[in-house]
């Protein structure tokens, strides 16, 4: 019998998928690195996986099914042992008498069906799924629990590991999660690697870790939610707090003062970076841990909620060699995300970005970036002082706080420099005002913005459970959005692919203003924040924060319910 990657090469070929040479390539890759051919196939060949699935089920005769859609008896599937289920990326999907129905990725591994029948005791019958979907089904029926909870020691009788301080300075920021290596790692270690992995899976932004009197509560934030992932023996929290301090290159002896550190983590050739911040309680130290991904920053703006007319304004001002674009809202709208967004796009040899920010999140290649750091006199207003002179192209604040900074980035602004920043205010032309407030003279700020964007953030509708509904009258009418009725409106609902949540990911709420002629004249005026929305409203024709929510649930995009919780009446 062929082997997997002969068969799938030539139906690649012979279905004009792919040339000959690539598919060579693409082989020869996946030998030198160990890597999956067919997960390489789907990354740097460009066929879609529903694709690849439907190629080989025909090529091999062997059915296909879409697990998003199976419903699994946790009994069968517990008939293959979850190490052997991960190794392999199998799934016991149904039981037969003696026949035992296991959806593979790979099929053709012979090795795997052998293994199979030996430890089931069943004959074997493979049907083709999806790769990510046999991992979330593995996730959904095994989890990551057990493995924790084996992985701590148990009970009072556990103990922290010793760490001296030389060990601690010795050890890099940039921590490599070396997973082959589990077996030889102590119970702690082995534990924080395997929860770190389960929040990446679940695509956590963060991990949080609290110590209560009788235990350490373990949260992931998914989606903006909450969510409680895990209970560890409260005699862990001191070992669990020292390896952490130990992997961000922190003072394991200092217990009074809260740090901030970072770390990195590679797994499967995808690097991380992680924030941690630890706060001493009077319980311990409680911990938590952002999770910096920096695929979210080369997506495009359109994944992070920018409609095409948005885009087009956005590109429009980006080309203008001066000015100031501010990104406003409050804290964990995800301001810092579409400014890093921006200067990725923006990021070419011939400019020479710099950013100065508290702290630095993501790490850009080509980009200068500088950390605020007032002990030392390294305050936003100082750093941004000292950039002007290092002959910038584009500078991105990453906030305006007082006037002195925003002072010296307008006057920057007006001076051959693109400047980017972010403000705390509820809405687009708030951001004017708030400047005014600060002390920054109405024709300084009327002369350097050149556009103000707002946005939120909302969950994002699950496209394989939700389910279309009639929402009341008195929401469409709260919502005033008469003219909309008639549209098909979307509701949560709940799957195996989105853990029963009805949501997937999340996406912006904007309200995009181009500062023309007539604005500037109500600036230097210092008319209302609500003067100069209206005419915004009326004469530029501005999507506010609730129309545009309203526009994207139509789409089945989102639902009602989320917009009416981070947008307010106009």
């Amino acid at each position: 019998m062929s082997s997997f990657k002969e068969r799938l090469s030539s139906a690649l070929v012979a279905r004009g998928l792919l040339p000959e040479d690539q598919v060579a390539r693409l082989l020869t890759e996946a030998v030198a690195s160990g890597r999956n051919f067919a997960r390489l196939v789907i990354e740097q060949g460009g066929v879609a996986e529903e694709t690849l699935v439907g190629l080989l089920a025909e090529e091999l005769g062997i059915p296909v099914v879409s697990l998003a859609k199976y419903r699994l008896d946790p009994v069968v599937a517990h008939l293959i042992p979850e190490r052997v289920a991960r190794q392999y990326t199998v799934i016991a999907i149904a039981k037969l008498r003696e026949r035992l129905v296991v959806a593979m990725a790979d099929p053709l591994n012979v090795f795997a069906l052998d293994d199979l029948k030996m430890l089931t005791r069943h004959a074997v019958d493979p049907v083709l799924a999806q790769e990510p979907e046999i991992r979330r089904a593995i996730e959904q029926v095994y989890g990551t629990q057990a493995s924790l909870t084996e992985a701590l020691p148990a009970g009072n009788g556990a103990t922290a590991p010793t760490a001296t301080q030389a060990e601690a300075q010795s050890l890099d920021s940039a921590t490599q999660l070396l997973l082959s290596e589990e077996g030889e790692e102590a119970p702690i270690v082995k534990a924080i690697n395997l929860m770190i992995v389960e929040a990446l899976q679940k695509e956590a932004s963060d991990i949080h870790l609290e110590p209560l009197p009788d235990r350490l509560r373990v949260r992931y934030r998914i989606d903006g939610q909450l969510r409680e992932a895990h209970t560890f023996p409260k005699a862990t929290h001191s070992a669990i707090l020292t390896r952490l301090k130990i992997m961000a290159g922190l003072d394991i002896t200092e217990w009074r003062l809260p740090q901030d550190g970072r770390f990195k983590v590679r797994l499967d050739a995808q690097e991380v970076d992680f924030r941690v911040s630890i706060l001493p309680l009077t319980n311990g130290g409680k911990v938590v841990l952002r999770v910096l991904d920096k695929r979210s920053l080369s997506i495009g703006l359109d994944h992070l909620g920018f409609l095409p007319e948005s885009i087009e304004t956005f590109k429009a001002v980006v080309k203008r060699p001066y000015g100031m674009i501010l990104v406003t809202g409050p804290t964990g709208s995800g301001k810092s995300t579409t400014l890093y967004s921006i200067l990725n796009q923006l990021n070419l040899p011939l400019r020479n970005i710099i950013t100065i920010e508290d702290p630095v999140e993501y790490q850009l290649e080509g980009v200068t970036q500088v950390q605020v750091n007032p002990d030392i006199g390294l305050t936003f207003a100082s750093g941004l002082r000292s950039i002007l002179r290092q002959n910038p192209d584009i500078v991105m604040v990453g906030e305006i706080r007082d006037f002195e900074t925003a002072d010296i980035a307008m006057k920057a602004s007006l001076t051959g420099h693109l400047v980017l920043s972010t403000l705390h205010t509820n809405d687009a032309s708030s951001a004017v005002t708030r400047l005014v407030d600060m002390g920054v003279e109405p024709f300084l700020v009327a002369s350097s913005v050149t556009l103000i964007e707002a946005q939120r953030l909302v969950r994002k509708l699950c496209p394989k459970c939700r389910n279309p509904y009639e929402p009341p009258r008195e929401a469409l009418t709260r919502l005033g959005d008469p003219a909309r009725k008639n549209a098909t409106w979307y509701q949560a609902v709940g799957c195996r692919a989105c853990h029963g949540t009805g949501y997937h990911g999340r996406m912006g709420v904007l309200e995009v203003v181009v500062v023309d002629e007539h604005i500037r004249e109500l600036i230097v005026a210092k008319a209302q924040s609500w003067e100069i929305k209206r005419y915004a409203i009326d004469h530029l024709g501005i999507t506010t924060l609730r129309e545009d929510g309203l526009k994207k649930a139509a789409m089945g995009l989102t639902t009602l319910e989320e917009v009416l919780q981070v947008t307010s009446e106009e």
